[in-house]
């Protein structure tokens, strides 16, 4: 017979179980989102903007939003590390609404994003992803090729950028900084899954940049 405490402790446990898969789907990025909650993306972004009123103010807030949607290397630790930047559909709407903000204050009146605009952006098939990393030639990401593991799936990009030509870097570590755009089909990978995106470069480099997709909506 099973005593009081004991299911008690099971009932407890079961909840904790159960909040925690709740947060985790809840912080996955969101494949499909509803008007309402596009809204409340556009507000999120909205907010923040329409408070920074020192240039500073205004640098801390898209620093942050960068590093919301960025895996990878942390920009602050590791300057140079190879990370990316994740522009899912709550990133965009977000950016919108930093843009409702600024464009606010300069016309003095509420600015709104039109309805086809944020409808597009809820209708995205792909995700972009931006990816930075350095190398020691201002050449050295020309030719890369892309593509995101999730254990033994591989998931090529529907569609590949031109790498840009590598800009000086000021800080430690290899002379050059490049970037590079990438966008995958959401119905081809698990918007929940911890996964890797792996680069590889012309000189047969390989750079791996983790994603725990749980963590970027």
């Amino acid at each position: 017979m099973v005593s009081h405490r004991s299911s008690v402790l099971w009932v407890v446990v079961s909840l904790i179980g159960m909040c925690a898969v709740g947060i985790e789907t809840a912080w996955a990025i969101d494949v499909k989102l509803s008007a309402e909650e596009a809204q409340k993306a556009l507000e999120a972004g909205r907010v923040p903007m329409e408070k920074a009123t020192l240039p500073e103010d205004v640098k801390r807030v898209l620093q942050q939003a960068s590093l919301a949607a960025r895996v990878g290397a942390d920009p602050e630790k590791d300057p140079c590390g190879a990370s990316a930047i994740l522009r899912t559909k709550r990133y965009r709407l977000e950016a919108f609404g930093r843009q409702e903000a600024v464009e606010s204050k300069k016309r003095k009146i509420d600015v709104r994003m039109p309805e086809e605009f944020i409808k597009k952006v809820i209708d995205m098939p792909n995700m972009e992803v931006e990816v930075q990393l350095c190398g020691e030639d201002e050449y050295f990401a020309e030719g890369a090729v892309i593509e995101l593991q999730q254990g033994s799936k591989r998931i090529k990009p529907i569609d590949l950028g031109k790498a840009e030509r590598g800009r000086k870097n000021e800080g430690n570590g290899p002379a050059f900084r490049s970037r590079f755009t990438a966008l995958f089909a959401y119905e081809q990978f698990d918007p929940t899954a911890k996964s890797v995106f792996v680069v590889n470069l012309q000189d047969g480099q390989e750079a791996r940049i983790p994603a725990d997709f749980s963590k970027v909506k």
